[in-house]
């Protein structure tokens, strides 16, 4: 009940924040894996966020008096084979002031639009066109049903993501038990990299260790990398031998209590080369360095400017900032992200850091002819004074 009484709150919040506005949001749908079969199941994180539900195709409707859910059809074959949510166990978990089902939505959502001519929800996400995937129907199969029934229907995402940004003491406490779970599995494949002659064995490794340790298993698809691999940024085949001597990037996270860990260390197999060893000293003294410019009220823009300085130092140092090029060519990614229910969060278009964000500081240096590639990633919580390294019990060195 305690976290019932988390998600009504964050219901009025959103509602107060929206102006009393109606405002629609539904979980995602099941997607296909194989023939017949659906692939694990992962909840949209608001509306996990506003619930607290982890099954798919329910629906919450936010109006002036109360909150409902709404109930998908399901016919007693799928009952059978995958269970399903009850009205009570939806209301006990969630908080809601009634259950419906989908039969009813519509004739509610043209009673609502009687009064009202425009309604909030979540719309397609302004970047995913530059995914490379297929995207969930559920938030589209929503907007079309909307549209049917009001006259306008705006996008709330920039509402939610503002208050989700800034994390609850709750949020931080689940977020630092992914964490806790995440270093146990780094420790545990830290002890017996000796051991292992490929890449898959880590992987199980830390899966193994992510769930004995009751946690709900990976964050995102595990990233185990050996030489040349770590130069690949989102690598998860981790089928290859491991070199008797060079490094291995893993970068890995847990998820507890829906909200996720992301955590990334090179370590040395054998003994590196020279070089690599260098270009692990490079990262990790520029992984120090910018955690220390994070602190509240420290512009984000000016972060980004002091972290370009910092990488260029760090390239320059080791021969590779020739041209201006160059910069991107040997660190190719954004240096933080949001952490949250998703691995990467929304820090809420805030010019500034506040107390409360939780993002990562993630540097890394890849250079794909010399088969070299490192990164280092932990998990930074903004607090009133500056912050704190909530992954700082797992050591960075090699």
């Amino acid at each position: 009940m305690v976290l019932a009484k988390i998600y009504k709150q964050r219901r009025q919040k959103l509602h107060e924040t929206l102006n009393g506005e109606p405002a629609v949001f539904t979980a995602f749908s099941a997607m296909q894996q194989t023939n017949d079969s659906a692939g694990p199941f992962m909840q949209e994180s608001s509306f996990f966020w506003l619930t607290g539900l982890t099954e798919p195709e329910w629906k919450l409707v936010l109006l002036d008096k109360k909150s409902l859910l709404v109930s998908p059809v399901k016919s007693d074959i799928h009952r059978i084979f995958d269970g399903g949510l009850s009205a009570g166990e939806a209301t006990r978990i969630s908080g809601v002031d009634e259950v419906i089902d989908e039969d009813d939505l519509n004739i509610l959502l043209n009673k609502v639009a009687m009064q009202h001519s425009m309604v909030r929800t979540i719309l397609r996400h302004p970047q995913s066109n530059d995914y490379d995937f297929v995207l969930n129907p559920a938030l589209q199969k929503l907007h079309s049903q909307l549209q049917r029934c009001f006259s306008k229907v705006v996008d709330c995402r920039k509402e939610l993501s503002k208050l989700k940004a800034i994390k609850s003491s709750e949020e931080i406490e689940f977020i630092q038990q992914a964490i806790d779970i995440s270093v146990i599995g780094f420790n545990k494949i830290h002890e017996k990299l000796a051991v292992f002659e490929h890449e898959y064995e880590i992987e199980a490794s830390i899966s193994y260790a992510f769930r004995s340790a009751g946690s709900d298993g990976h964050a995102y698809a595990p990233i185990v990398g050996a030489g040349k691999n770590a130069c690949t940024l989102h690598y998860i085949a981790n089928n290859a031998p491991l070199p008797a001597n060079g490094m291995v990037l893993v970068d890995v996270g847990a998820r507890a209590k829906g909200y996720a860990a992301d955590i990334t260390r090179t370590y040395a197999i054998g003994t590196p080369s020279k070089r690599e060893k260098d270009v692990h000293a490079a990262v990790e003294h520029a992984h120090k360095a910018i955690i220390d410019l994070i602190k509240p009220e420290a512009s984000i823009e000016d972060y980004i400017a002091k972290v370009d300085d910092i990488m260029k130092r760090a390239l320059q140092n080791l021969g590779l900032l020739k041209t201006p090029d160059d910069y991107r060519k040997y660190f190719p990614h954004a240096i933080s992200h949001g952490l949250g229910i998703d691995v990467h969060d929304s820090l809420g278009g805030f010019e500034a850091f506040q107390p409360g964000m939780v993002l990562t500081v993630e540097p890394g240096i890849y250079i794909p002819e010399e088969g070299i590639g490192v990164r280092i990633e932990d998990d930074i919580l903004v607090t009133k004074v500056g912050n704190r390294n909530l992954s700082a019990a797992l050591p960075t060195s090699l």
